[in-house]
Order: C-alpha cells, then sequence, then structure tokens
C-alpha cells in the first residue's frame, strides 16, 4: 500500500524534512504547501489519504482546512509547536485524526501515521454510513463477519492473524475498495497474498 499525503507548513525546511521522511518510509507526497489556501486547493486536487497540516499558516490555518475537510475521505494530522488545550479542543471539533507537537521525530511520527491510515482503514470497512453508502447496522455486522471468515481462510492458508488482517486491510487501502469487497474476493479465491 502507498498512502499519500500533501504537507503544509509555512516553513519549508519543515516540509523538505517531513517529505524526505515520508517518501524513505515509502509514502507518496503528492502537493507541498506554504500556506493554507494552496494546501486545501492540493488537498482538493488529488483527494490524498493524508494531510499533514501545521497549524498556523498564511491565508488559511490548519484546523479552518479540517474543519473544511470534515467527513470527507482525507486524515487530517495536526503539525504545531504549540500545545493549547483549547487547540486541541478546536482540533478534536474538527474531526482531526492526530495531534503533533512539533519538533517531532521520525520514530514518533510514523508509527502515529500508521495509526491514523489503520484506523481511516477500519472507518471505511466498519462505519456505519447511513447517509453516504445506505448501510444499516445489521449490513455493519455481516460486514465484520466477511473479514472475519476471509482472515481465518487466510490463515488457514498459513498467514498468522496480524499478517491476515494486515493483507485485507493493505490491498482494501490500496485498491481504495472496502475491506468487505477485499474479504469476498479471498473467499471467493479470486485474490489470494
Amino acid at each position: 500500500m502507498t498512502a499519500t499525503v500533501v504537507l503544509a507548513d509555512d516553513e519549508a525546511i519543515i516540509r523538505l524534512d517531513l517529505k524526505e521522511i515520508l517518501t524513505e518510509a515509502g509514502y507518496l507526497v503528492v502537493g507541498e504547501a506554504g500556506n493554507g489556501a494552496d494546501a486545501l486547493a492540493l488537498i482538493e486536487e488529488h483527494q490524498p489519504d493524508l494531510a499533514l497540516l501545521d497549524v498556523k499558516m498564511p491565508k488559511m490555518t490548519g484546523l479552518e482546512i479540517a474543519s473544511v475537510l470534515s467527513g470527507r475521505p482525507t486524515a487530517v494530522v495536526l503539525l504545531t509547536a504549540f500545545s493549547q488545550r483549547e487547540m486541541i479542543d478546536e482540533a478534536r471539533a474538527a474531526n482531526v485524526a492526530a495531534y503533533l507537537v512539533k519538533p517531532f521525530r521520525r520514530h514518533e511520527l510514523l508509527p502515529a501515521l500508521a495509526t491514523v491510515l489503520q484506523r481511516v482503514a477500519e472507518d471505511r470497512a466498519f462505519e456505519v454510513e447511513v447517509g453516504e453508502l445506505g448501510l444499516a447496522a445489521e449490513d455493519k455486522l455481516e460486514t465484520r463477519r466477511i473479514v472475519d471468515k476471509a482472515k481465518d481462510a487466510l490463515e488457514d492458508a498459513g498467514l498468522d492473524e496480524a499478517a491476515a488482517f494486515s493483507f485485507i486491510q493493505r490491498t482494501a487501502m490500496a485498491s481504495r475498495q472496502r475491506m468487505r469487497e477485499v474479504a469476498e474476493q479471498v473467499l471467493a479465491g479470486t485474490l489470494t497474498p
């Protein structure tokens, strides 16, 4: 799976550092911006999996962008030098996926992003999206049942439980499918690791 990312920070050196860390870790940086307005335009153009946004930027803040993107598939991770309580509350209200305080380190950043991507994948598979997809609670339970059944089939084929779930999850994210669709392909025998 190659997760796509848009970076936005008004400090070019921070963008450069982030891009280097992410690229070395296998992420695909599809856009960079030095202000919030340009960042939002890049996010709308590329529809990335992740948007790493500085909280305080010219033209539009990271929080303002997060509010605009609320309910969309791009997960927002805010970067800031400030850890003020009210800002954290605003970030929660804007459905921000994670909040990282600068200076960040590679060994802190990458696990945080992996956790965000895992949550996004699980949400795509299990969240009841009544307005968008018309799923009912029974469908949510059925999705979990199908994913578990596919995971069991992969375990019977020699994968351990974590590897089986990871295969379904990575395949879903890479192909932009729901985990249920991938699980159904595994069960039909048309998809193998």
